[in-house]
């Protein structure tokens, strides 16, 4: 069955797509297409989901994937929940083609480190530090500009993502995607499902049925597509989750536990430390250093 491409605009788009995001949450679904994009979070927080990948996501999030690797950004209940009419889901995203750069750039040296550049995205890859800073703020305003401003104010960005040591990798080395039309459907059928309960306890008899499928079939469905077990990926979304809360010291420990769908203290101390090599203590006492 033909790969489910979401389509990007013009499908035979050869140079640079710019899309201002102003929603009142993300609404794209779990997808993959045919083009390089920089995705930058201007406001918003909640779950990233890049290949293998999740994390959780703030404002000032930026990340680089190449052409064909499944990504969702989703919403935190909280937002998602917010019956307001503000505009939650903020975000900047440049879509170019995987030999756009490679094409202007003319000279052998830049030619290899955007090659090097380009393979590093296929698993995407999240820039930090004085690095996410400095392209951020060009970012900000880049959809503000127009003609040959807008290009050059972008290739100016590639340039510092290509000369930065400041990024990390986010899928597995071995991740690969098989999706197809049928299963992206049941994927954010059963993502939404997820992301939305999370802090509850969910069942694989309950979300088979999400995916119109059987037990046995869906488990073996959902390890396929996340090469990650079920049970496996949700605690780590909730472990997810739990880092956030950690960092608010107005929420004891013990509410964190609970808030973020684990049933009893044994349970969340294993897999905090099982995920994050910390207990929740300690990781509570590292953000603060961090801080101070």
């Amino acid at each position: 069955m033909k790969p489910n491409l979401i389509k990007i605009g013009n499908d035979d788009i050869s140079s640079l797509l710019f899309k201002k995001i102003e929603e009142h949450h993300y609404s794209s679904p779990f997808h993959f297409h045919n083009l390089c994009e920089l995705n930058y979070v201007v406001d918003s927080w909640g779950k990233r989901m890049v290949g293998d990948n999740i994390n959780n996501f703030a404002a000032g999030d930026l990340v680089l994937m190449s052409p064909n690797l499944p990504h969702i950004w989703y919403n935190d209940p909280s937002v998602l929940n917010n019956p307001s009419e503000t505009k939650l889901a903020r975000a900047v995203v440049i879509y170019f083609p995987f030999d756009f750069l490679i094409k202007l750039a003319g000279d052998d040296i830049v030619i290899l480190k955007t090659q090097k550049l380009l393979e590093k995205a296929k698993r995407g890859i999240r820039f930090y530090g004085k690095t996410q800073e400095e392209v951020t703020l060009k970012l900000k305003h880049i959809t503000e500009k127009n003609g040959f401003s807008k290009t050059i104010e972008f290739l100016e960005i590639m340039n510092i993502l290509i000369e930065s040591k400041e990024f990390e990798p986010l899928a597995s080395v071995g991740f690969t995607h098989n999706l197809n039309e049928k299963d992206t459907e049941r994927m954010n059928k059963v993502l939404k499902y997820i992301m939305q309960n999370f802090a509850k306890p969910i069942s694989l008899n309950e979300l088979a049925e999400v995916a119109n499928m059987t037990p046995p079939a869906f488990s073996s469905f959902f390890k396929k597509r996340t090469q990650k077990c079920f049970s496996s990926f949700l605690n780590e979304i909730r472990i997810g989750h739990a880092c956030k809360l950690l960092q608010d010291l107005e929420i004891t420990i013990s509410e964190v536990c609970y808030s973020s769908g684990f049933q009893n203290f044994t349970n969340f101390n294993k897999f905090f430390k099982q995920f994050t090599g910390k207990i929740p203590r300690d990781y509570r006492k590292h953000c603060i250093d961090l801080g101070s």
